[in-house]
């Protein structure tokens, strides 16, 4: 079994999810005592989200370029980034290091069109859902079409996402506002819906939702067991 290292913290009760994941599928599909063989080394998020709402991109990439050679470092065998949108500087902090990175896009998309779905929503911060960096990959990689909420529900997913979910804070009425936002992308033509912010996934599930939900914070989870038991 390979070591997984995770650069998490962001925010951790997401990272938290991705532990608990991880070690259950292992769980899972080695039966016994057997858990994952995993190194986390967590940020303070607050510095993240500081460096984030103000542009500052630049140095928000040092941080995840020296969490990821701090794994590398401690013996990890590969590097899960487990949030969406520090996946933003995803190719520089695979570039920094010698050991492969498990891209969350990539994870979900894969599922995606193995299940024949052609036009997908994504909710996320509104970094990823406004910039380049995801929404171009799905469909320069994968041949997805993706769109995204209006404007005013975009502010509403992102500002429940920092405001509520990554602190923990779950409210039934943001539920229900994102609920109708997912049918208002239904009635656009979206065959199904990415939660691609690994905090969504404590709102919103596939019992909620009337197409298709890809949970990006499960996926890249066993997408990370699926590389680590692979020999």
């Amino acid at each position: 079994m390979k070591t997984i290292g995770l650069i998490g913290g962001m925010s951790w009760e997401s990272s938290l999810l991705y532990y608990q994941i991880i070690n259950e599928c292992v769980k899972e599909r080695l039966g016994g005592h057997n858990s994952a063989k995993s190194l986390m080394y967590s940020v303070n998020f607050q510095e993240i989200k500081s460096l984030q709402h103000q542009g500052n991109w630049g140095e928000a990439t040092k941080m995840m370029i020296d969490s990821a050679q701090k794994l590398e470092m401690a013996g990890a065998d590969f590097i899960v980034i487990c949030t969406n949108t520090m996946h933003k500087m995803a190719q520089e902090v695979e570039e920094a290091v010698s050991i492969p990175l498990i891209h969350i896009a990539d994870s979900t998309a894969a599922e995606i069109v193995k299940d024949g779905i052609k036009k997908v929503a994504l909710l996320g911060t509104a970094f990823t859902m406004e910039q380049d960096f995801y929404k171009g990959r799905l469909t320069d990689k994968f041949g997805l079409e993706v769109i995204v909420p209006n404007e005013a529900e975009r502010l509403a997913v992102h500002d429940i996402i920092y405001q509520e979910l990554c602190l923990g804070i779950i409210k039934e009425d943001s539920k229900q506002a994102y609920l109708q936002i997912i049918k208002n992308l239904k009635l656009q033509g979206a065959e199904a819906v990415i939660l691609g912010c690994t905090e969504i996934t404590l709102l919103v599930s596939q019992a909620d939702c009337s197409i298709p939900v890809y949970d990006t914070t499960r996926i890249h989870a066993e997408s990370a067991i699926d590389f680590a038991l692979r020999t």
